[in-house]
């Protein structure tokens, strides 16, 4: 099951969610989407919160209200990270979650340390929590078809613009092969390359002479 929250500190608002439990985090962690955000308390237990950017963003559009939202979401349901005061959230793009043999349930490493980046709560702000918490519902997807369904919809994307792409390199090809065709037709009848019927004439007596 997963939890899923409303920021609406900005418009349009903004998605959050995160797993019910280690495994449910378990699945995210394997079949997370790449414009997803992952979000935990650094250093102790905590929920893995996501935010799920919409394609061409990327983790620099974040505004500093939702990174908040997501980061006291995460340190609220964190055992004892609720109870620190100066915690740090830590947060970075879900393709650089790294997932090794011998990690447990739900734990994970990063590939590239300088992408991970961090957001510092003094303290919990009840009034963001009880906002979010008003917006809470479960669901219960199914993370792998939902992953696979929005690859597909990339591939399908992907083809559409390869397609276009080639249409438009034909059409150009096209356009350049009739200018290219017209020079030649324009040279070919230039006047400086056209001669009367005198002058025709004339050389052709030269011929003779």
């Amino acid at each position: 099951m997963v939890f899923n929250f409303t920021s609406r500190v900005v418009e349009p608002p903004v998605r959050l969610f995160m797993g019910e439990d280690k495994h449910e985090n378990e699945e995210l962690i394997k079949w997370g989407w790449p414009e997803d955000v992952w979000f935990h308390v650094d250093k102790v237990s905590s929920a893995h919160v996501y935010i799920r950017l919409s394609l061409g963003q990327t983790i620099h559009d974040i505004s500093q209200a939702v990174l908040e939202d997501a980061a006291q979401l995460c340190k609220a349901n964190s055992i004892q990270g609720n109870k620190m005061n100066n915690v740090d959230v830590v947060y970075t793009m879900w393709g650089n979650l790294k997932k090794t043999q011998g990690m447990e349930v739900g734990q994970v490493g990063f590939y590239k340390e300088k992408e991970v980046y961090k957001i510092r709560l003094e303290k919990r702000v009840n009034e963001i929590v009880n906002r979010l918490n008003k917006t809470k519902q479960e669901a219960h997807p199914d993370f792998r078809a939902e992953r696979e369904e929005r690859d597909r919809q990339e591939r399908n994307e992907a083809k559409r613009e390869l397609k276009e792409k080639q249409q438009k390199e034909k059409e150009e090809l096209e356009r350049r092969k009739k200018e290219e065709e017209q020079r030649s037709y324009n040279n070919l009848f230039c006047s400086e390359n056209m001669k009367t019927n005198r002058q025709a004439a004339d050389e052709d007596s030269d011929d003779f002479m």
